[in-house]
């Protein structure tokens, strides 16, 4: 069937993980599949994003020697999920994950790395692992991908060197290191070349890592399908015959089509990080729906939500957390528009506390970026403005650099001119010019700075989990965490509330598809990724509880549709959602 026609087996409405997962499963198994994206550019949030999966019970573990427990998974999830734990699509999950990788690693390809031990973000907690659940996604030669490399979404640019993005794990090891060990220095001088002769050459970077390189390996797999994909092609609404949903009507190349399915449609439009009526109503912290930053892809929405909603789906509210939350700060890039940075894993390096209007330390500040939000909402209840500081010395700064300030030798001038970075040649001065108590910045940094030398942080146990000590320098004892801050001038970032996806999304079974309020199928119409609740049930239990989900459930749609026969309408009369 050419790109020309309007009918298809399956429609997709999004290219993220979770969408092309769905595509490629239900084509790799003979299904005529469209992919559409109302973005110029293939890849949504998944470009951006880290590109880490979070999945129990892989082959890629169990070869490691790393076997789970009977049952150790479920249990953890149980505990994360409390009020929202979803027995049925908690299984599924379990069940398919790995069946998921196993497709992808075997039959595309889509190909990923596991780490030995990189913890659960609870390790400690009933089914918690110290290792073996999250896993990368290998570097790809975006040569692979043709002239379409020219419409992969970029990463974001504050997580990129140069525009150059760095690997997880080893990778940012050398960089960190690159003046302290002639084998990295060695690594990095390498990398540097071997990029500048592909931007020289291509006008970018062709070693795609992390996210991007998840999107580009799918879209690669979707391609050696014969899948069409329209980039520029928003889904204005759902088509509904007799009691089922049989297409979409979009918009291409300015003209209105109806593309009409046999099998079903899929959404996965990548949640509503930039629905202001929505953020409204759900972000807590967000009372007019603005106080809020993401990194999210502008054009995501909330158009999947709104889609299911016409036609019956709806959204459950009372979540815990309507999305994975995320410490960010803000700058500004050198095109005048607004950089958003996500604070990840630089809270957790020794020597870094963070403090809020009143001065004053709220919690540790190792732990994941999810629970750090949560913290930092609560304390800041009574406050103007939900925010924090983080602060740090010249040598800290230098050596792990803090946000979008980059490590020696990268110069930190552009940050202090643009107020992104604030500095003080003593705490006292520093406290005046980010505008907290001195007296009560003097005596946090005093408390941090004795209880360094013990390696015990007697406020908040920064240090005390192994996750907190995976994210700090393990070169750093007794506590990888903790170091003093002591050597001028002194320095600060401030923090807001940001997330890396949403989690309250349409309501779907096991299956995938879409639910009614009162639990009945929405016929023809499914719900991936970010537009389908979080299975995690508003929590963040490990790298990658976002991907792989949207993997895992992309693969289940997949196969769901490839199974069922083609939709009967039950009456021939036709309305439109």
């Amino acid at each position: 069937m050419s790109e020309q026609e309007t009918e298809y087996d399956v429609l997709v409405i999004g290219t993220g993980a979770s969408g092309m997962s769905a595509a490629v499963t239900a084509a790799y198994q003979g299904l005529n599949v469209l992919v559409i994206d109302k973005a110029p550019l293939f890849g949504g949030t998944t470009a951006r994003s880290g590109g880490w999966l979070w999945i129990p019970g892989t082959k890629l573990a169990k070869e490691q020697g790393i076997n789970e427990p009977p049952g150790a998974a479920r249990a953890y999830l149980q505990h994360e999920a409390t009020t929202h734990f979803d027995s049925a699509r908690v299984d599924a999950f379990i069940e398919n994950g790995p069946k998921a990788i196993d497709f992808f690693t075997e039959k595309t390809c889509v190909q990923f790395d596991m780490p030995p031990v990189f913890p659960d973000y609870h390790a400690e907690a009933p089914g918690g692992q110290p290792g073996g659940r999250s896993m990368v996604t290998r570097p790809f030669d975006a040569r692979e991908l043709g002239a379409r490399v020219a419409q992969l979404a970029p990463p974001v640019p504050e997580l990129t060197v140069f525009g150059m993005m760095l690997g997880s794990g080893k990778e940012l090891w050398h960089f960190l290191r690159a003046f302290k060990s002639f084998e990295s220095f060695w690594y990095v001088v390498k990398r540097f070349g071997g990029h500048l002769v592909d931007v020289m050459k291509y006008g970018r970077g062709m070693t795609l890592t992390n996210g991007n390189a998840l999107a580009g390996r799918l879209f690669k797999a979707g391609m050696d399908l014969n899948i069409p994909v329209w980039l520029s092609c928003p889904a204005s609404r759902l088509i509904v015959e007799g009691n089922a949903v049989v297409g979409a009507s979009v918009m291409r190349e300015g003209k209105p089509i109806d593309i009409r399915v046999r099998r079903g449609v899929v959404l996965a439009c990548g949640g509503f990080p930039h629905d202001i009526e929505r953020r409204k109503q759900l972000f807590p912290h967000a009372p007019t729906g603005q106080e809020h930053f993401t990194p999210s892809p502008a054009l995501n929405t909330g158009d999947g939500l709104r889609l299911g909603e016409s036609v019956g789906g709806w959204v459950d509210p009372s979540i815990p957390n309507a999305a994975a939350w995320c410490p960010t700060s803000v700058t500004r890039r050198k095109d005048g528009s607004q950089g958003v940075m996500p604070h990840f894993i630089d809270r957790a390096k020794p020597g870094v506390i963070a403090v809020t209007a009143k001065g004053k330390r709220f919690t540790n500040e190792a732990l994941s970026y999810h629970d750090f939000v949560q913290e930092l909402v609560k304390a800041c209840k009574d406050d103007a403005e939900v925010a924090c500081w983080l602060i740090c010395d010249h040598e800290h700064l230098r050596e792990y650099g803090l946000g979008a300030v980059a490590p020696f030798p990268l110069p930190i001038g552009k940050h202090l001119k643009n107020g992104y970075l604030k500095r003080g040649s003593s705490l006292q001065e520093l406290a005046q010019v980010i505008g907290v108590p001195v007296t009560a910045l003097q005596e946090e940094v005093e408390t941090f700075n004795r209880d360094a030398s013990s390696g015990v942080d007697t406020q908040f146990a920064k240090g005390s989990t192994a996750y907190n000590r995976y994210q700090g320098d393990s070169l750093v004892q007794p506590n990888p965490c903790m170091a003093p801050i002591r050597k001028g001038p002194f320095y600060a970032i401030k923090v807001v509330v940001g997330e890396i996806g949403t989690f309250a999304g349409l309501a779907t079974n096991a299956s995938c598809q879409v639910l009614t309020k009162d639990g009945q199928v929405v016929r023809g119409l499914y719900a991936v990724g970010n537009d389908a609740a979080s299975v995690m049930g508003g929590n963040y239990p490990g790298a990658g509880i976002t991907l792989g989900p949207a993997v895992t459930f992309g693969y289940v749609a997949g196969q769901t549709l490839t199974r069922q026969a083609d939709l009967q309408i039950a009456e021939p009369q036709r309305v439109s959602a």
